[in-house]
């Protein structure tokens, strides 16, 4: 039976033998490896890391059909385990005692909301050992911006407050079925142990959608709007007002997370 990629679930199979091969090498699996495949589609990838013989594989498809296929091609379930859920309703923490190697073609519609749900998880470093992820080029170049550029904001600061970003390559719709309008990105993820500590990560992603909120206006508006002692938060953090939201650096963001906290707690 043809398997006919599903618009709704942003479907675009990896079809390119040399690419999957060079994003299995990536995670460098052992044996003692457990990895977590977020949406394996036809299984092209699965098959490269089953080769690689790590311990166990976990495989997250949402579409029923594709989980059937994924099932009868792959029936070892000591060895790799076929979960029929979104991956937005998985709960990694308790999905596996060990660090898992993360990999996933994301779908380009919900890419940035599976991205900030691992951000925001805890301990992330304690359950991942790195992840290798496909976006939407556009998306990928705003994952790894650095502050004056045009393409940093809200998903620059999340993605490298927990982090160390790297570009692998950029992916010609070519190598997928059926092809998408846009390129893709591949990037390596590999979280830091020495993260900034922040309470919540909501109240990062307030900070930051406060700030971004006007990206081409001062900052001094946003400023006022969260602190009432503004001009010691500046004066303290060194902030310039007439700056604007680009201007910042992430470890800054961080630091306002860090006094809006002490202001609320």
């Amino acid at each position: 039976m043809k398997i006919i990629p599903k618009k709704s679930l942003g479907q675009n199979f990896l079809i390119d033998n040399n690419l999957l091969e060079l994003i299995a090498d990536l995670g460098e699996i052992n044996k003692e490896d457990i990895i977590l495949e977020v949406g394996p589609g036809t299984g092209n990838l699965t098959e490269k890391l089953v080769h690689k013989k790590p311990k166990k594989i976990i495989a997250i498809e949402k579409d029923k059909n594709l989980c059937s296929k994924l099932k009868e091609k792959f029936y070892d379930e000591d060895k790799i385990k076929i979960i029929n859920d979104s991956i937005m309703n998985i709960d990694e923490e308790k999905l596996i005692n060990n660090k898992m190697i993360i990999y996933g073609n994301l779908p380009y519609n919900i890419s940035s909301q599976i991205l900030v749900k691992w951000i925001k998880i805890n301990n992330i470093n304690k359950i991942c050992k790195k992840m290798i992820l496909m976006f939407q080029k556009e998306v990928a170049n705003r994952i790894i911006a650095f502050s004056n550029t045009k393409d940093y904001g809200r998903i620059s600061i999340l993605s490298s407050w927990k982090f160390r970003i790297k570009k692998i390559k950029d992916i010609k719709p070519s190598s997928f079925y059926p092809k998408p309008k846009v390129e893709s990105t591949l990037l390596l993820f590999e979280p830091k142990d020495d993260f900034f500590k922040i309470n919540n990560a909501e109240n990062l992603e307030f900070i930051t959608n406060t700030f971004f909120n006007q990206r081409r206006k001062m900052i001094k508006k946003p400023i006022r709007k969260i602190f009432k002692n503004n001009i010691e938060i500046c004066n303290k953090l060194n902030l310039n007002e007439n700056y604007r939201p680009q201007n910042l650096t992430p470890d800054t963001y961080y630091k306002i997370c860090r006094e809006y906290e002490n202001l609320i707690n």
